[in-house]
């Protein structure tokens, strides 16, 4: 488990310094730390509205995030607290404050605008602050969120009205859910003189005004726009704190029982719902945000406003993309280095024994890089990564031959010292010296094979010495003087068929190690495979949660037009509902051409990485292809 980051106090994330937006470095260095997902909570709302103070709350402190007792707002860009999780132990909360809207101190209102777009797009939970009530004044101050289609885009460059069908359609698949809190609320909660909840009372607020004239319609565009981008709204009222103004200027040095009970205990039904109901942070398609991913994110997004350009969520997930992936592929790379020098012995006794530890460290590789890694286009990492891990292989089988050569060197020269030191001393230069001589290298040879992992190279290292003795003992030989011509020939012809016997043995073991080559070869295309189909149907799999959320939440918003009399602007909604549908359907039922085309186009691709031969790369390529096409 990744170390629990502590921050003792906020710090400040964007800058906002003479309206212009900057990522502080220092901000950056501490998302970096954070491994876990993430749930990210952020607020806004009208400056000295008390945001600072729920936020404080969320964090479990009085202290952090400023306050300030007077008009002039404290929080300028946005503020982040990154916390431990109270009831996901493998999460961590981040809170994000960010500045007052509407502060007469600023001159630029679209600062304001890119301020709100940004703690929607960074957000699992956006929380919007207000005093009062929610009349057609609130939701009139609340015409930020009627903007975010102009500031936000789901795709890079849509160039036709279906792509900007799609891209206002997508916003529920990666909007954050939406809390409005309601400060010194003093209405008691009835509709019609019956009791009503919170939700209840802001659905009421956000219902569709009858009417056509263009003073309606502007009035109901902020409802239209809460109620279609965020996936799902919620509401909170908050009672005074306090009375007394001294005490509601200090509010955060103050004890617990001199504020109202009811504020007290709002302030924790709030907390507890964010607590326990807050989503983890998610791009598309499931991709879960860390804090890395979140400091990758912030960065583009802000790099975007500033270069003049409109956020883009795709964007953004490509680059973070391009970052994550090299990650994975490095951490892929190390977990495949350090389990194989953790695993293997040099030199192993065979061959084979080397290749099963090397193709179980692969397929844990592969693994990591699955699991860290998303947006592989044209799966280039994973190529890249299967280069890697031959390169590393080979180095492996390398130091393994070399070890072996040594080994078996070093014991041949142990064990032919004595025959060598008598052959120097004319040993063997008597008659009858020939059959001393095989007699002593035939001991050598038994006493060699007996040694254990020798390696890989036992054999062509026996051979070479042999070759070396070949010129002595035909020496010896041929000064034996107890031995006639004709036992001298055949001894000759029986050395020639022995050396060639023991020639056809080492090209044995060489073409078996081809083969053990090639099936190794073949086991790693299979294994990229396999995990790459899995890691597609897993993707499959979110993106057909993900539109079927956002097809369920259309539909639910069409049904309540129709029952509320909208039947206008709910016939105006089958276009993004049939447009989803199709999706679905096309999720559902047409990936098996593109899982099949792909698996084929990465099998020759990887094939050709691994260097399989001509012949077998065509029969590897079939036959994986086979394996991996639905019934």
């Amino acid at each position: 488990m990744a170390p629990r980051l502590n921050m003792m106090a906020p710090i400040c994330l964007v800058e906002n310094i003479s309206e212009q937006l900057s990522v502080n470095l220092e901000a950056l260095q501490i998302l970096d730390q954070i491994s876990q997902p993430l749930v990210v909570v952020a607020i806004v709302g009208l400056y000295r509205t008390g945001k600072s103070y729920l936020m404080n709350q969320l964090a479990g402190q009085n202290h952090g995030f400023p306050l300030g007792s007077t008009v002039q707002s404290k929080t300028k860009g946005i503020w982040m607290w990154c916390v431990p999780h109270p009831c996901k132990p493998d999460h961590m909360l981040v809170l994000l404050d960010t500045e007052g809207l509407g502060d007469v101190e600023k001159g630029d209102p679209k600062n304001d605008l890119w301020i709100f777009a940004l703690a929607v797009l960074l957000s699992s939970m956006f929380v919007y602050n207000s005093m009062g009530t929610i009349n057609r004044q609130a939701l009139e101050q609340l015409h930020y969120v009627t903007e975010l289609t102009d500031l936000i885009r789901a795709k890079s460059s849509p160039t036709s009205d279906g792509d900007e069908l799609e891209d206002s359609t997508e916003f529920v698949s990666f909007f954050p859910d939406f809390i409005w809190t309601v400060r010194d609320f003093t209405l008691e909660l009835k509709l019609n003189g019956d009791p009503i909840t919170e939700d209840q009372y802001l659905e009421n607020a956000l219902k569709l005004i009858p009417g056509r004239n263009p003073k309606v319609q502007l009035s109901n565009l902020p409802r239209e726009c809460i109620r279609h981008y965020f996936p799902k709204q919620k509401c909170f009222v908050f009672d005074r704190p306090t009375n007394n103004k001294e005490l509601l200027a200090n509010i955060e040095n103050i004890a617990e029982y001199q504020l109202d009970p009811k504020f007290l205990e709002q302030t924790k039904r709030f907390c507890s719902y964010i607590n326990t109901r807050a989503r983890t942070k998610t791009l598309r398609e499931g991709i879960m945000v860390t804090g890395k991913r979140l400091g990758t994110l912030v960065v583009t997004y802000v790099d975007a406003i500033n270069s003049g350009a409109v956020p883009c969520l795709e964007n953004a997930v490509t680059a973070l993309a391009q970052i994550e992936n090299s990650a994975a592929l490095q951490k892929a790379a190390e977990h495949y280095s350090q389990q194989m020098a953790q695993r293997v012995s040099f030199p192993t006794d065979t061959l084979q024994e080397l290749l099963d530890v090397h193709m179980t460290c692969e397929r844990e590789a592969i693994k990591v890089f699955m699991e860290h890694s998303f947006k592989d286009e044209n799966q280039e990492f994973q190529k890249n990564l299967v280069e890697v891990i031959k390169d590393k292989k080979d180095s492996f089988m390398l130091q393994n031959e070399e070890a072996s050569a040594k080994f078996c060197r070093d014991k041949l020269e142990q064990l032919s010292m004595a025959l060598m030191e008598s052959i120097s001393a004319g040993t063997f230069s008597v008659p009858g010296g020939h059959k001393l001589y095989m007699d002593s290298k035939e001991r050598i040879e038994q006493d060699y094979w007996q040694v254990p992992r020798k390696g890989v190279k036992a054999n062509e290292v026996f051979q070479s010495f042999l070759q070396s003795q070949v010129p002595i003992e035909k020496s010896i030989l041929q000064a034996d003087k107890a031995l006639t011509d004709g036992e001298k020939a055949m001894a000759e012809e029986r050395a020639r068929k022995e050396a060639a016997e023991k020639e056809q043995e080492l090209m044995r073991q060489k073409l078996q190690e081809q083969q053990q080559q090639m099936e190794a070869q073949k086991r790693s295309l299979e294994e990229n495979i396999f995990q790459l189909k899995q890691k597609m149907e897993r993707d499959r799999e979110n993106l057909l949660r993900e539109h079927t959320m956002m097809l369920e939440h259309k539909l639910k918003l069409q049904e309540d037009m129709l029952n509320d009399g909208f039947r206008k602007q709910a016939d105006e909604m089958n276009a993004e509902i049939n447009h989803l549908k199709a999706k679905i359907t096309a999720t559902e039922n047409d990936d098996t051409p593109w899982v099949a085309k792909t698996i084929d186009r990465i099998g020759t691709e990887i094939t050709a990485i691994l260097s399989a031969p001509a012949k077998l790369l065509g029969n590897i390529v079939r036959g994986v292809g086979s394996l991996f096409k639905r019934k």
